[in-house]
């Protein structure tokens, strides 16, 4: 009864986490994630019973039937969803928590030949992309997401998002931070094009670090120019503006076709 309630709460995480999944009968039939899930249940239960090579034969079998390697020793929690599949690997000592999502072409695996834990841990609600790399026997914590193709060798923090090869690790920000920038970037006419605050890039997250840098340095211009004010009221008359030169003025046309050019398309 219980590997039918756990069976009932996989098809349930399909229709929640995959919208072209449009019945319970094609979840049950055609998704290789939900055979492997199911096989794998029955393989560690038997693990656990100290039928070992039955659960490895079982388990061998899951992999030439869905391409998705599950060793029998893992522990898998709850709503567990791996979409497409293909080329999984997860290792004996790995531990997978509740609504936790993989990806085809995840590997959880390890870096020694020693026994003991040697596998990740993967806490609640983890999301690893597509051909993710977690090799290690350190904790991915809650919520946490792993993008595509990164490799990760080091413990995650919670809720963060780890992207690249090694591992860079991206925080949210907090709301009023977050605010103030969006602000001086609408100010100063900047617009992150196809980014949205649900979408961690590193690139966004340079030009933040650039805008901040902008800005502090802005504040202290302006703050030097009314103290030279007060030292020379002329001051603000000697500054003249400078006409552009004609290579900056090639520059700025060329600028100028590109933005048009990108407009268009």
């Amino acid at each position: 009864m219980k590997m039918l309630k756990q069976l009932k709460e996989d098809v349930q995480a399909v229709f929640a986490r995959d919208p072209s999944a449009r019945n319970t009968l094609e979840v049950l039939t055609t998704y290789p994630g939900v055979h492997a899930i199911a096989m794998h249940r029955v393989a560690h239960h038997l693990w656990e019973k100290d039928c070992k090579t039955t659960a490895r034969l079982l388990s061998s079998f899951s992999r030439f039937a869905t391409g998705i390697e599950i060793h029998p020793g893992a522990k898998i929690g709850q709503r567990f969803f791996i979409d497409h599949g293909m080329g999984v690997v997860i290792g004996e000592t790995a531990e997978i928590g509740n609504d936790v999502t993989l990806y085809h072409g995840v590997t959880l695996g390890g870096t020694t030949w020693q026994k003991g834990k040697r596998h990740p841990t993967l806490e609640d609600g983890v999301i690893v992309g597509a051909g993710a790399k977690i090799l290690g026997p350190f904790t991915v914590g809650k919520n946490a997401k792993v993008g595509s193709n990164t490799v990760v060798t080091k413990a995650v923090p919670s809720s963060v998002t780890a992207v690249g090869s090694p591992a860079r690790y991206i925080y949210k920000e907090h709301k009023e931070q977050e605010q103030k920038r969006r602000n001086y970037a609408q100010n100063i006419g900047f617009q992150a094009y196809a980014a949205s605050q649900d979408i961690s890039d590193p690139i966004l997250e340079g030009m933040k670090v650039l805008l901040d840098r902008l800005e502090h340095t802005e504040k202290r211009m302006n703050t030097l120019c009314q103290r030279l004010s007060l030292l020379d009221p002329t001051f603000n008359q000697k500054q003249n503006q400078q006409p552009y030169t004609n290579e900056e003025l090639k520059v700025l046309a060329e600028m100028r076709r590109e933005c048009e050019s990108q407009t268009k398309t």
